[in-house]
Order: C-alpha cells, then structure tokens, then sequence
C-alpha cells in the first residue's frame, strides 16, 4: 500500500500493472494461490482507486444499505434482513482517507467543524457520514445503494409492491397532469417507485428535477434539466438550497417539476409552484401515513412562513391532488398501502377534505411468512377534471 500511494494519478492499467509486479516480488518468497492472488489484486486496486473493501458491497446487487460503524463492524441489508458483515477497517485513518474520497469527488466538504455531510457515490447510491466529534465511534458511513438500472413498474407488479389495476389508474393520471406526493417511512421504496411513475410522463415534456443529493434516475426524457443543492463552504456561506433551486426552476420554463424530497420550509415553494400551473409535479416526504404527511406538510410550511393555519392547507389542497403512501410490512416487503386523494378545502371547519381510493388489505400469510393481500378500491376519483381536459376516462 505504501509503494501503491504513489501511483493514484496514474491510469488505472498502470496500477493493475504495479500490483501485478508486486504479488510476483512477493510470490518469490511466499506461496500464494492463485484464488489469494486475484483476491489481492482486487483488494489492491480496490484501496487506491476505489473504496477499499467497501468496493465489494457496492458492487454487490444484492446489497441494499451499507452501514459503518466506524472500526467496530459493517452491517449490510440483504434481502430485507440485517446481518453483520466479517470484514471490517483497521485503522480510524484509513476510514477518514475514504470519508474524504466520497465527499471530494461531490465537492462536498467534511470535517470536525463540518462533521455531517450528506454525498452521493458515482453511481447515485446515497451516502450519509457523520465524524468525530460527532460520531463517538469512529466515521459513520451509511450508503443507500440503488438498482444500477431503473426498476420499473412492470418489476413492482411483479413483486406485489403495486397491482396491475393501480397502476394503469396511475398511468392515467400523470399522464393528464395530476400533482402526485409519494409518502413512506424510511426505506419503504419511495424514491424507487416515484422512478418507476416518472415512467409515464409524456417524452415530449420539458422536465426539472431538483434534489439534495441526485437519485433520480429519469429515462427516455429528451428536455430533462437536472439539478442537485449545494452545502455551505467551510465559512458556512454560498449554500444553494432546494428552495433556491425551485425558485430558479421556475424561470426555466418547466412542465414538470420533480423533487427528490420535501424535508423543510421548501414545501413553501413546492406549494407555490404547485399552484401556478406547474401540474404534473411529484414529489415525495417521510411520514408514517398519508394524513401524517398532509400534518408534516402544514408543519415544512410554517417553518419557513407565518401564515395562517387556513390559508396553509387551503394551499395543500387546492395544490395537492394525490398521495400514495408506502410501507414495509413485517415479512420486509415494500407494498403500496393506501392511495388518499385530495378533495379540497372545507372552509367551515377549516379541514383538508380527503377520501381513500384504494388501501390494502391483507389476506394472511403463505408456508414462507410472505403477507398475501391486495389493493382493494373503496371510491371512485372525484376531481376528474384534468383527466378529461387531457381525453382520458377511467
């Protein structure tokens, strides 16, 4: 490692080259198999170019979340389940040298008096680290890993996550413009299934997506802009926030805006895009169901604003159409559970009027501990007004 520090601004033939020609200095005096030798090679080359043993995970299709903590062990999420991973780092400074590695090629910054960051890796997994002062076991490193390729709705009816008859309901509706809010709890598919609907938007649209850390992963959209916020410097200034990238998406002439997530007072600006002819937007919040979100939302507004209380959901509901609201059950399985949709503002008694369209219901579990249900349909869609400007009929 000492000689290969040296070679990082070489190309990555040449590294291979250099580690090559150390495993045979060193096979003169050591028996080395050749199964320990490719392992070697791949370890080498993983801890000067890539992220050292971390490469392997991130590599790995089956591994959905990486969680380091610090030196004292990795965990990884398999198939839904927790386990402890046999590999961990050695040395505290050779996990900061691969904080630092993450953060950098972001151009993000992390240190003791920026302890927390939030980055992406190359391939758009979503990346957490927390340092010491902060973290008191070591750097914390937290990777949300991603499919490589888009998973797509076809997958998800597959899965069980969503049932055909839904998502022909829902194909209909981006397409007519209907302003769509993803709701869950963390790791409940939202980011995966707002993907899976961006799908259906007309490809003759021009398109802004805007995000704290870019995730999205929008396909077969010519006019797409995307844009992703920016942390503050180490003097804490020149941040670009996501209510200064709404602002700004604004002036550029969108059909459509897609946000990543809504963690703030830009559900302020949300709203007001939302409310001047933006129609078509999605965009997506933690809450543990769709009545939390619509409480989460009042409470992002009243943040960043003084308004009153009335004037703040007469907003919601008159910007807001649908919300699907995600869940992980106790067999691990990601299943859409309830579709709520917005009727408007009741002014008498000063409350967001909502109806449920389809909820889901469970039925039992099979041999495996697999929960069987379905969406069930308990009413019809009421505001049908942009489905018929667009020709549409359910």
């Amino acid at each position: 490692m000492e000689q290969l520090e040296g070679y990082r601004e070489i190309s990555d033939e040449e590294i291979y080259r250099n580690i090559d020609e150390l495993i045979l200095q060193t096979g003169v005096n050591f028996y080395i198999r050749l199964a320990e030798r490719n392992e070697l090679r791949r370890e080498l080359f993983n801890s000067v170019r890539r992220l050292d043993i971390l490469q392997e995970l991130i590599d790995d299709d089956g591994v959905t979340e990486i969680m380091v903590n610090g030196t004292e062990g990795i965990f990884i999420e398999r198939n839904g389940r927790l386990l402890k991973w046999d590999k961990s780092f050695d040395t505290r400074e050779r996990l900061e040298d691969i904080a630092q590695q993450i953060v950098g090629r972001c151009n993000r910054i992390v240190n003791e008096s920026v302890p927390i960051v939030d980055a992406r890796l190359e391939n758009g997994a979503r990346v957490n680290i927390v340092m010491p002062p902060v973290a008191l076991n070591g750097p914390v490193i937290t990777i949300r890993r991603f499919p490589d390729h888009p998973i797509r709705m076809e997958e998800l009816i597959r899965w069980g996550t969503v049932s055909q008859e839904v998502v022909d309901f829902l194909k209909k509706l981006v397409c007519s413009g209907y302003n769509i809010f993803i709701s869950g709890g963390t790791g409940s598919g939202k980011t995966t299934f707002m993907n899976a609907l961006s799908h259906y938007i007309p490809k003759d649209e021009r398109v802004i997506t805007i995000e704290d850390n870019a995730e999205l992963q929008i396909q077969g959209i010519a006019n797409l802009v995307r844009m992703e916020a920016r942390n503050a410097n180490t003097e804490g200034e020149k941040a670009i926030t996501i209510r200064d990238l709404i602002k700004s998406s604004l002036r550029m002439r969108p059909d459509r805006i897609l946000i990543g997530e809504i963690r703030s007072s830009e559900a302020i600006d949300l709203l007001q895009a939302l409310n001047t002819g933006h129609d078509g937007s999605i965009s997506t919040g933690h809450a543990n169901s769709p009545e939390d979100m619509l409480s989460r939302i009042e409470t992002m507004v009243l943040m960043g604003m003084e308004l009153p209380l009335p004037a703040v959901r007469r907003q919601i509901a008159s910007g807001i159409d649908l919300i699907v609201h995600l869940g992980r059950l106790r067999d691990r399985s990601r299943k859409v559970l309830q579709i709520l949709e917005i009727l408007g503002f009741d002014s008498g008694r000063g409350e967001i009027q909502t109806q449920v369209l389809y909820e889901f219901e469970e039925e039992g579990e099979d041999e495996c501990g697999r929960i069987r249900g379905s969406l069930c349909q308990k009413a019809e869609l009421q505001r049908k007004s942009k489905l018929q400007r667009a020709g549409y009929r359910l």
